[in-house]
């Protein structure tokens, strides 16, 4: 997380985001608060107005937190993001075009090329696809060696993490240079260092969701019980620690916890079984439980909700890494 305390200095390159979305509106701020200057773009001027709109009350409310990025003030920021509805103008002298589309191939693939055909020859183009391989939409584009995949956290300005992906044809600077530029944003990039389905977030977070799926379908556990497995017991380790670290200090050492368990992950892992179709009757009962717990008009409260504990946690993380440097 980037720190208040960091001077922000204003920067004469041009950063291009293509798509005025949840995740386009992140991206805008993020680019704004390390001092770039944004150019949101959207194919209608209502939809970049009212984007624009929101990111106003969006910094204002972090602002309001203590957790605006950067020195610049809300104005400052706000006034380095500007709107246009002219693709060729949005990308033409951008430094880093990054895409924000929905997740569909063949859409993917059509705004991809026309991406290639407006950047500069050293700007990176890169998409915030949370699934799909980057040379699926790149492999027949003139600039594909420029193309990555920079897939964000939702919400990306309170969850740090970006998964950075390259094809086997990106270039090794464009690598460098996109891990630099998450980095100097306030983001913690990791890099899949080959591609395959899902990277590396959704991978670990379908196999958490099929396990717990698993639970409900087999009669063990409620969802709401299963719910609480993680929000009680797991999760509160691994908002500090990840799993290997966690299997590192929970016994004398790596090795030793291996010694000590190994066998027992082996066995219960061999009883986990075949993937869930996520459907029949497991998929009416969470449904109903979810339902019941937070009803369907209730849910953008509870996204506000949300989103207050995970800006607490990340306050929490940023204050608590200041006092050990």
């Amino acid at each position: 997380m980037a720190s208040n305390s960091v001077k922000t200095t204003l920067k004469k390159e041009k950063i291009a985001i293509v798509g005025s979305g949840l995740i386009g509106r992140s991206w805008a701020m993020l680019f704004a608060g390390a001092g770039y200057n944004v150019v949101l773009y959207d194919i209608k001027d209502e939809q970049v107005t009212s984007a624009l709109s929101d990111i106003k009350i969006q910094l204002e409310a972090v602002k309001k937190s203590g957790m605006l990025r950067g020195t610049l003030s809300v104005n400052e920021q706000f006034n380095l993001i500007s709107g246009s509805n002219d693709l060729e103008k949005t990308i033409t002298g951008a430094k880093h075009i990054q895409e924000c589309v929905p997740e569909n191939l063949d859409l993917k693939k059509s705004v991809f090329k026309n991406l290639d055909k407006y950047a500069d020859e050293s700007a990176v183009i890169s998409s915030s696809t949370s699934c799909l391989a980057p040379s699926l939409f790149t492999e027949e584009l003139p600039k594909r060696e420029q193309c990555i995949v920079c897939h964000p956290v939702n919400p990306p300005y309170y969850v740090p993490l970006m998964e950075v992906i390259p094809s086997r044809w990106t270039q090794k600077n464009v690598v460098e240079r996109t891990k630099e530029l998450m980095t100097e944003i306030g983001q913690v990039p990791v890099l899949i260092k080959k591609e395959l389905p899902g990277f590396a977030l959704n991978r670990i977070q379908y196999a958490i969701i099929g396990e717990c799926w698993r639970l409900v379908q087999d009669g063990v556990m409620s969802a709401e019980d299963v719910d609480k497995v993680m929000t009680a017991g797991l999760g509160p380790r691994y908002a500090f620690l990840g799993p290997f670290e966690v299997m590192h200090l929970n016994a004398e050492g790596m090795q030793n916890y291996i010694d000590r368990y190994a066998s027992s992950m082996k066995s219960v892992s061999a009883d986990f079984g075949p993937v869930p179709t996520f459907d029949g009757a497991a998929l009416n009962e969470i449904v109903k439980d979810m339902n019941s717990q937070i009803p369907l008009d209730k849910l953008e409260e509870r996204h506000q909700w949300r989103d207050a504990r995970l800006l607490g946690l990340a306050k929490l993380k940023k204050d608590m890494d200041v006092e050990q440097k």
